[in-house]
């Protein structure tokens, strides 16, 4: 079974939709070409329809998503401001990295992985932090965290989300959950390959930029004053072409389909997989009211293994058998849990119909 052939079922890339891979045989025009600026232009005014925005700084990032995480910190938060972050997996670990290398306080607020962050413990953690940041959906134990409460009561203090796994995926209201920083990628439910992180900043947040960012790739500021409607558009670095292209399509796509049926359409296949693998007396990892649709985390069944293999094994044997990639545990859950990915065009039931059958060949 040659690569094309694979269904991309793990917790990174799904399976691109098609008309996304039509776009990236499209010719390169220049990236100051006046064809390409208004096909950017359109391609933000998408992303604002999905993010459920109004934010004039909406853009993708020239990076992926942890790359969309630095320039949402990175523009507002100096040395010494107090940073609130929740942490329940691998990518609240990572805001607290971010945070630290540039100076500032990291207030943690952690929960154990696989369990959901109680909003008001990150509204108590700081009398005034800056910022209060926390993950929409962490991809490393598929548990969704609660973000409107905190939007409601977050005081003056900014409120940042990863929407990297969330984006497209399942309600996400940036305005009227008074989100102020977000950022996603766009290889998970948008069904486009890694490539662009889409961020959307408020205006609010813009007021409150640090006077000179640490990094100048990353330096919003530079370009806010085009956005906003304040100055003459600005070059600020080559854009990937190609990249703008695949992500105007894939929003296309979900906005022809419409918003509330894909996030319907990933929450069929979630459902679906979650009874699927319960049935089959497999325990799932994440809090139940909490798990995700568009991945989905799994106790591995250590004793139903085939004999003389781990649970690696079983995963490669997914892949070359029937060109299915399934995730491995990360950190503390690594060799215990395994994360099935179900995004953008990979969710789809047939998908989810021969995981399940594929699984129930295989284990004892």
């Amino acid at each position: 079974m040659g690569h094309s052939d694979r269904l991309l079922m793990g917790p990174g890339p799904g399976n691109p939709y098609p008309e996304v891979l039509e776009a990236f045989g499209r010719p390169v025009l220049g990236h100051l070409d006046p064809e390409f600026i208004e096909l950017l232009d359109e391609t933000n005014e998408r992303l604002r329809a999905v993010y459920r925005t109004e934010n004039a700084l909406t853009f993708p990032v020239s990076a992926t998503g942890s790359a969309g995480m630095e320039a949402t910190l990175c523009n507002v938060v100096a040395p010494g401001d107090v940073v609130v972050i929740g942490v329940n997996g691998v990518f609240g670990e990572r805001m607290c990295d971010v945070v630290d290398r540039l100076g500032a306080e990291v207030v943690r607020v952690e929960e154990e992985w696989g369990r959901a962050i109680d909003p008001q413990r990150m509204l108590d953690a700081h009398p005034s932090p800056k910022v209060i940041a926390t993950v929409h959906a962490e991809t490393s134990t598929g548990v969704r965290n609660d973000i409107a409460e905190i939007g409601a009561a977050k005081g003056d203090a900014l409120l940042l989300v990863d929407c990297v796994t969330s984006l497209g995926g399942i309600p996400l209201e940036v305005d009227a959950w008074g989100i102020d920083l977000a950022y996603s990628g766009t290889q998970k439910c948008l069904g486009v390959p890694p490539g662009l992180s889409p961020v959307t900043v408020s205006d609010r947040a813009i007021e409150r930029f640090v006077e000179r960012s640490q990094s100048w790739y990353l330096d919003m500021a530079m370009i806010a004053n085009y956005v906003t409607g304040g100055g003459a558009r600005a070059y600020h670095h080559t854009a990937p072409i190609s990249m703008i292209y695949g992500l105007h399509a894939g929003l296309g796509v979900i906005l022809e389909e419409g918003l509330a049926n894909t996030q319907a359409r990933h929450q069929e296949c979630g459902d679906m997989l979650h009874e699927g693998l319960q049935k089959m007396g497999l325990e799932l990892f994440a809090e139940e009211g909490h798990r995700l649709p568009e991945v989905t985390s799994v106790h591995i069944p250590l004793d139903r293994l085939p004999r003389d293999q781990d649970e690696a094994d079983v995963r490669r044997y997914l892949l070359g058998r029937y060109g299915i990639e399934i995730g491995g545990g990360l950190g503390p859950v690594a060799g215990k849990v395994w994360r099935i990915g179900c995004m953008g065009h990979t969710a789809r039931p047939r998908n989810v119909t021969l995981l399940l059958a594929a699984l129930a060949e295989i284990l004892d």
